[in-house]
């Protein structure tokens, strides 16, 4: 076991592709965790790094492109058998758990194995049933009982969130060992003053276009929307399989719905200010990192009352909560808040003053990485 005084080595497992030279924002989180442990990463490469460094493992995409995930994973024991022998880390934090089966497997192979400490971001059980192909539902009796298997496992576990903790109790019998969240660069989201509500009402969408998203359900609300409120507009940015339920909305409401596949954070906080409210009707959200933008820039939100949300929004206070999959309920919340501006103001005022309970810096969430792994190195991670 490490004394506070010196840094524990740490390994860091994880699927996200990341690209060398780290853009300022990841660096900045890096290196806060750098001042408190001596770390190294595996993971996989994003198109046009450099590969590797003396701190960061990444693994080059493989083709064909649609098995690369699969080929990672198949992969990942080995890999972390080999940074096991090299590094010799005192604790390894897995990204999720799937990449935690990999990493117990690695782990199985060394004569070394120090404690696995497993992250949940989001509900694992959404991965085969609501994003992407679905032919990934019959993947979903498998990947449910891994999950569960790698967590009861695991020797220690972080949740982002009240959701993503009793995610793990439900799988664990307690909840998770820590519990805070990643951290995010919203320097973007401070740099100006909040922005006053614009004249005209519009909407926000930010996320992936995949169907736990409940993008179609959010392009059926709309058509009903412009009816009620012919000068509405909907912003939508994001990329992913239901990209074609966006195109089509664009196609038919040419003047009332904008698509952006991609916009850098700035940008998005633009977006936030032209916007009237941010809208997120989600099945399930690990913690919701775009309502905490959306706080930063006094934007109140309609979102969907499941996951983490509900660690964020208070119906009524910074938001209105809607039930999953409720299209009628989203129509009517969507049309309240866009033709009420007193509504409107009213949440997105209550949202900033929200804000700072989720402000964290990059040395906040080193801090408390560093005291999960104290307390796993010293045998008290509950």
């Amino acid at each position: 076991m490490s004394a506070r005084g010196a840094r524990p080595r740490v390994l860091f497992v994880g699927r996200g592709r990341l690209r060398l030279p780290l853009p300022g924002w990841l660096a900045r989180k890096w290196d806060a965790i750098g001042c408190e442990l001596d770390y190294r990463v595996l993971g996989a490469a994003a198109a046009g790094s450099t590969g590797e460094d003396e701190r960061f493992r990444l693994e080059p995409a493989q083709r064909p492109r649609r098995l690369d995930g699969a080929i990672f994973h198949v992969r990942l024991p080995f890999l972390v058998r080999r940074e096991i022998r090299d590094f010799r880390p005192e604790a390894i934090v897995a990204s999720d758990p799937f990449v935690g089966a990999a990493t117990l497997a690695g782990r199985a192979l060394s004569r070394h194995r120090p404690p696995v400490i497993v992250e949940v971001h989001g509900d694992w059980r959404t991965w085969p049933r609501l994003y992407g192909s679905p032919a990934r539902k019959l993947m979903a009796p498998f990947t449910d009982r891994l999950a569960a298997a790698v967590l009861q496992r695991a020797d220690a576990t972080r949740a982002l969130s009240g959701f993503t903790s009793g995610l793990v109790a439900e799988a664990r019998g307690r909840p998770a060992s820590a519990s805070f969240p990643t951290y995010s660069d919203l320097t973007a989201f401070t740099a100006s003053p909040v922005a006053p509500l614009p004249e005209a009402p519009a909407a926000l969408f930010v996320g992936h276009l995949e169907a736990y998203k409940n993008v179609d359900g959010l392009a059926a609300a709309w058509r009903r929307v412009v009816q009620e409120l012919p000068g509405a507009r909907l912003v939508v940015v994001g990329a992913g399989s239901r990209r074609r339920v966006v195109d089509s909305l664009v196609r038919d409401l040419p003047d009332r719905v904008v698509h952006h596949e991609w916009l850098e954070p700035a940008e998005v906080a633009r977006a936030l200010d032209e916007a009237t409210v941010l809208v997120l009707p989600s099945w399930p959200e690990g913690l919701g990192r775009v309502v905490i933008e959306a706080f930063a820039r006094g934007r109140g939100v309609v979102a969907t009352a499941a996951g983490g949300v509900l660690d964020l929004v208070t119906d009524g206070a910074e938001g209105l909560l809607i039930p999953p999959a409720d299209t009628d309920a989203l129509v009517a919340a969507l049309t309240r808040v866009l033709a009420d501006a007193e509504l409107a103001g009213r949440l997105g005022a209550a949202a900033h003053e929200r804000y700072a309970a989720w402000d964290q810096s990059a040395d906040d969430f080193a801090r408390r990485t560093r005291e999960l792994v104290d307390a796993v190195l010293a045998g008290d991670a509950r």
